[in-house]
């Protein structure tokens, strides 16, 4: 009777017959080309934007506030559900998905199916020219929000996360105080909001609120931003397109 073999515990690779090799070879080439057609087709159809030519929230009944931890709830008094969104300003991941997603969102808030709850984070500053962009785009988004426009403060968030406005990440500049206020007057803010981020006013603050929604983000799970919580369950946002049809019924 022979010994029994007793492994050492390290792989030692085993020579593979020709044919073999030319099977799994083969296999492999087949393996990534279904995956290269299948990138392709999910990155030319899954940006989409959802609901397109719908816009920024439109119903008069759409109320936003800031709540006492710096979050802005923008949505319908009656609306039964809220999804908390975290999100930085200069975060190109957030701005995908608010591309595919914010107009969808604006109609089921419109619709009172949903509120938001909009966490803005500022961890990016270090990665913007200024050096302090997140933390002054918040402080703007603050600023419309106390306003209590909630079409506003809608159609300035859109276009603070739009690719047309949105600074690079790491880039060579981004957008000043003056510019941020330019932008909430064509999104229809008042000359006081204006006035509001043109000073600074709410800058501190700001700071303060995004430092505090990035601790509340860590005990989420989430790995990172765009990050929707609804009832302390981690939402697969980009991965799953039907996220919100699913959310609302």
């Amino acid at each position: 009777m022979s010994a029994k073999k007793v492994s050492s515990g390290k792989y030692t690779p085993q020579p593979t017959s020709n044919r073999v090799t030319y099977i799994l070879g083969g296999i492999a080439i087949l393996v990534i080309g279904a995956l290269v057609i299948g990138g392709v087709l999910w990155s030319s159809g899954s940006g989409d934007p959802r609901n397109d030519g719908y816009g920024s929230v439109q119903n008069g009944a759409v109320e936003v506030s800031i709540e006492d931890d710096g979050a802005i709830l923008l949505g319908r008094p009656d609306a039964p559900r809220t999804v908390d969104l975290f999100e930085d300003p200069l975060c190109p991941y957030c701005a995908e998905l608010e591309h595919k997603h914010s107009q969808e969102l604006a109609q089921a808030i419109d619709d009172g199916q949903l509120a938001i709850r909009y966490r803005m984070l500022a961890f990016l500053d270090r990665a913007s020219s200024s050096g302090d962009y997140s933390t002054r785009a918040v402080a703007a988004a603050q600023c419309v929000a106390e306003s209590g426009d909630a079409r506003a403060f809608s159609a300035f968030h859109d276009a603070l996360l739009s690719p047309d406005n949105q600074p690079a990440e790491g880039g060579d500049g981004d957008i000043d105080n003056a510019g941020l206020a330019q932008m909430a007057r064509d999104a229809g803010a008042s000359e006081d909001v204006a006035q509001c981020i043109t000073d600074g006013a709410r800058i501190d603050q700001a700071s303060a609120d995004a430092e505090a929604g990035r601790r509340l983000l860590a005990t989420t799970g989430a790995a990172g931003t765009p990050a929707v919580v609804y009832e302390g369950t981690v939402i697969d946002a980009l991965g799953d397109e039907n996220w919100v049809t699913e959310l609302v019924g």
